[in-house]
């Protein structure tokens, strides 16, 4: 090996970024490989009225503390805010707000019962702090029984349905504890958008001697007892260890030599795409609400974030702007249809919600695609999840796949990467060329 600890990382979103970084405060020689043009991974950004906004869209709950103790280590907690947005619900052509408890009290398309019921499961819900309990058990299984069928059929259902289709009732409770549990009325934001911290790692990490290699292809991955070659479209690269944070499936095209019964062990599961239209308009499309969960099955998207709601208009050049989101199978025809055809079908769609939305309203409008972004955690989903370390020599594997019951986010990507660097950086291997170096 090299007198210094020479360590790769594939993917240059938010979990391979901050293990990067780690490494390079270690003292290693990094590189870190990522196929767009750049960083951010599923929360990469583009330009909207002069600002920078996510892809797809993204905030902290106050449970995130991983992340925000890495947003302040690289000195950006003086641009996070804490609003408290207004989240609502679509049900039968109204709006009904759903934020606190009054609220659901208030919920009139269900009886009285059936909100009480409601309120108690969700404060129950938040007070049980061990996922275990409800391994085992479905979603639809377990709030049909607590919950009650009429909560089921107006709320819980149609959300399932809307965001994971035929794959709805197969959906394991302790996801959906996470999402209760976990969520916090106060949602928090890097004003001018998450790129700054991206944009910051990837400074760091070239600040450090590190190397971010974008719109770099991995081609595949092969490895000896004492080297690991990565095959780029730029060429070959050989490291003392790697450290790969695409999906597994992605990855198991990538590797070569990879046993037989870890392919049937861990090339597991489906995913779901995310689908989203983002539109810039010249008007406020909904008053107050952020954040709006479609329940009526015919319409083309699952919900209406109406992102400032949220956020101050003028970070985006006095632009309101809208997401219109969806998370489908990738074989669905929502993918290959064309966007001008997409955009003209959901701006019908908007006319639904708010009767006075004009097509004249749009200054500006996006289509943004992204494959592997939404796991279907299944019952047996736990039993599936890869160790970090592969088989192959020198090669880790670390992904969204891995964050149970959680299925994605920022914080839990921070929370790994810290894990596994630390992981990496242990192996005595490395321990004693970093004390032949010194």
């Amino acid at each position: 090996m090299a007198a210094r600890p020479e360590i790769g990382v594939i993917g240059g979103g938010i979990l391979g970024l901050t293990a990067a970084f780690r490494f390079v405060q270690a003292g290693a020689r990094v590189t870190l490989f990522e196929r767009e043009d750049r960083v951010g991974g599923l929360a990469a950004s583009f330009e909207i009225g002069g600002g920078q906004l996510e892809r797809f869209y993204h905030h902290l709950f106050r449970s995130d503390v991983d992340v925000q103790n890495l947003i302040a280590e690289v000195g950006l907690a003086d641009r996070m805010v804490w609003p408290q947005p207004d989240t609502s619900s679509y049900y039968q052509g109204k709006i009904y707000s759903l934020d606190s408890a009054t609220d659901v009290l208030r919920f009139s398309p269900l009886p009285l019962a059936a909100r009480v019921r409601l309120g108690a499961s969700l404060a129950y819900l938040k007070f049980e702090r061990n996922y275990h309990r409800f391994e085992g058990q479905t979603a639809a299984s377990w709030i049909k029984r607590w919950m009650g069928d009429d909560v089921y059929r107006v709320v819980w259902g149609p959300l399932l349905r809307a965001k994971f289709g035929d794959m709805a009732d197969k959906v394991a409770m302790p996801w959906f504890w996470s999402r209760v549990h976990l969520r916090s009325q106060r949602l928090g934001y890097l004003r001018g958008g998450f790129y700054g911290m991206y944009a910051r790692l990837a400074d760091r990490i070239a600040e450090g001697g590190g190397r971010v290699a974008l719109s770099t292809e991995v081609r595949s991955i092969r490895s000896s007892q004492d080297r690991v070659m990565v095959e780029t479209s730029s060429g070959s690269e050989t490291f003392d260890r790697l450290l790969v944070t695409t999906p597994t499936r992605v990855f198991m095209r990538l590797a070569e030599g990879l046993p037989a019964d870890y392919t049937r062990q861990y090339d597991y599961g489906d995913f779901f795409g995310a689908h989203a239209v983002i539109l810039g308009l010249n008007r406020q499309f909904m008053d107050g609400v952020y954040w709006l969960s479609v329940h009526d099955r015919d319409f083309p998207f699952l919900a209406v974030v109406e992102h400032t709601n949220y956020m101050p208009r003028e970070d985006y050049g006095g632009l309101h702007v809208v997401y219109l989101g969806n998370y489908l199978p990738m074989s669905d025809p929502l993918f290959r249809r064309d966007d001008a055809e997409v955009l003209a079908e959901f701006l019908a769609a908007l006319r639904r919600i708010n009767p006075a939305f004009s097509q004249d309203w749009v200054v500006e409008s996006h289509v943004f695609k992204a494959p592997y972004a939404q796991p279907i955690v299944t019952v047996d989903y736990h039993e599936h999840i890869p160790p970090h370390e592969t088989p192959l020599p020198g090669v880790y594997l670390a992904n969204m796949f891995q964050v149970y019951p959680q299925d994605r986010g920022q914080n839990y990507s921070v929370r790994m990467a810290n894990r596994v660097a630390q992981q990496i950086l242990a192996d005595p291997a490395l321990r004693s060329l970093e004390a032949t170096a010194a």
